[in-house]
């Protein structure tokens, strides 16, 4: 039975961070609602569970927390922020307003305590709280403390039971990944076995088992995530698989050709292209906010495979390329919901699919990356920049046309160039132009212009759950901005988006 860390979500910001974590020390972890009964957390047997943070207080009426009992499993608990709160409120310490709230970068002192283990004893932590601990619980100690927070960490290592005020899963915490492998390795003792080969050796007899034969439909959408997907089903049911690859005219430049190519041509996939370009335009005239252009484009791909599948028969599943921060970020779970996908939330009523499977929805993009290259894919898909399935219509900033996209289009393919010219394809984790509504005056020769702006969007990232804005060289800024303004007609104009994800988000839409 492969070893399992629970991370009971409390509804934080950061807590697709902490499992991302727990994965990338080996160890296999799953994130539940706090809401999870008490029966249902020791089904899952952990070797450890972890209290996420969260927005609430845990003096509030309405404060989430877990049953007392949680405590007696004799399994390791680690709380942080307000996990940390919890523990310390429900074992008989005490929660309280700070008069200083900590946010952002805070020097820290480590006095003791087994998470702290070959650390210096002064560091650097990422501190996000309005409350503090006034008041530690008998049995537990203070491992920590910061100029404004007397306990910032506390433990009962009798019975094993941590609390950390700050978050080591952010990257701006020193030693964080130490603080946490203290804690999986040398409180709970794992050995580490979770391996991205191990997924795939797993996930194809899953697969061949769930889908009994029967017929098989992927979305392919030429994003790495579904091209993953696609390859991991065909390799558990072969033929059976067919894959419809929709062009919705939002696709980047060259895409659609790629996809064939290497799908269907190079590899012998039962593939499928539809041309529904003209189709989901018309769908999309005159729509203007985001979140209706992603539900009619999501609706409009559900019966594009609707109509496909009467074509081709009796199909059984749909497979979908979900990973995790889309399930996440469509408000599944405890957290709130930032933005929907099209890919989350299963399928309506009418349609005539038994089942959806989607084989990636545990998984982190980089972890998709890892099994991509694991099922022999090439580089040059598996590497591929995010793309988000709505594509081009959710970088145009209002009502999305042809002529719009056909701009964006060719300014995206100019910074795509520079960027891999200039050798910043690996350095950058994700880089793309958005096409805003706004237009304003320019001179081009001896001629008034009234041209769109369009504004490069380039970060910096792990895992994509959090991001700074990439430091892309003026020089290159320089070439990209001269060709945009000089060979794509329309735009006269063009900025660099210089925003952190949080506040803002990677895509702007």
């Amino acid at each position: 039975m492969r070893e399992r860390i629970l991370i009971l979500d409390f509804g934080g910001q950061y807590n697709m961070l902490i499992a991302r974590r727990v994965r990338e020390l080996n160890v296999y972890c799953d994130l539940v609602p706090c809401t999870t009964p008490l029966h249902e957390i020791k089904k899952y047997a952990p070797a450890g569970i972890i209290f996420t943070g969260g927005p609430n207080s845990v003096n509030a009426a309405d404060a989430p927390t877990v049953d007392r009992g949680i405590f007696d499993l004799e399994i390791p608990v680690l709380g942080i922020c307000y996990g940390c709160q919890l523990i310390a409120a429900l074992l008989g310490g005490s929660v309280a307003h700070a008069k200083v709230r900590e946010y952002g970068k805070t020097p820290i002192t480590y006095e003791k305590g087994d998470l702290f283990q070959n650390l210096p004893s002064e560091s650097t932590v990422w501190m996000s709280h309005t409350d503090y601990i006034n008041a530690v619980p008998n049995g537990f100690t203070v491992t920590a403390h910061s100029p404004a927070c007397p306990a910032a960490a506390i433990e009962n290592s009798g019975r094993r039971i941590y609390g950390v005020q700050f978050h080591p899963e952010v990257l701006h915490t020193v030693s964080g990944t130490e603080i946490l492998k203290n804690f999986l390795y040398g409180v709970c003792g794992v050995k580490g076995d979770w391996r991205m080969a191990d997924f795939c050796k797993e996930q194809v007899p899953s697969i061949r088992q769930k889908t009994g034969g029967g017929r098989v439909l992927c979305a392919m959408s030429g994003g790495v995530d579904s091209a993953v997907a696609a390859t991991l089903v065909h390799r558990a049911v072969g033929d059976a698989l067919t894959c419809i690859f929709v062009d919705h005219g939002l696709l980047r430049k060259g895409e659609a050709d790629e996809v064939v190519r290497v799908f269907k041509t190079e590899r012998g996939m039962n593939l499928i292209k539809i041309d529904a370009r003209e189709r989901f335009l018309l769908k999309l005239r005159g729509i203007t906010d985001p979140e209706q252009k992603r539900k009619i484009i999501g609706n409009e791909f559900i019966k594009v495979f609707e109509e496909e599948a009467a074509k081709i028969g009796s199909v059984d599943y749909l497979v979908q390329g979900t990973i995790y921060p889309d399930v996440i970020e469509s408000g599944k779970g405890g957290s709130a919901t930032i933005k929907s996908h099209h890919n989350v939330g299963g399928l309506p009523s009418a349609v005539d699919f038994r089942e959806i499977i989607e084989p990636l929805r545990e998984l982190f993009k980089d972890e998709v990356r890892s099994l991509g290259l694991e099922l022999g894919l090439p580089e040059s898909i598996v590497m591929r920049q995010p793309f988000p399935g709505p594509g081009l219509a959710i970088r145009i900033i209002g009502e999305v046309t042809e002529g719009k996209t056909a701009i964006l289009r060719e300014a995206d393919k100019i910074l795509r160039d520079e960027i891999a010219a200039a050798g910043l394809g690996r350095e950058i984790w994700q880089y793309f132009a958005v096409l805003t509504p706004v237009r304003t005056v320019g001179v081009m020769g001896d001629e008034r212009t009234y041209g769109y702006t369009v504004a490069l969007r380039a970060v910096t990232s792990v895992d994509g759950m959090t991001a700074d804005w990439a430091r892309i060289p003026y020089d290159v800024l320089d070439r990209i901005s001269n060709r945009i303004v000089n060979e794509v007609r329309g735009i006269n104009r063009v900025v660099y988006d210089i925003t952190a994800k949080p506040p803002a988000t990677i895509e702007w839409e």
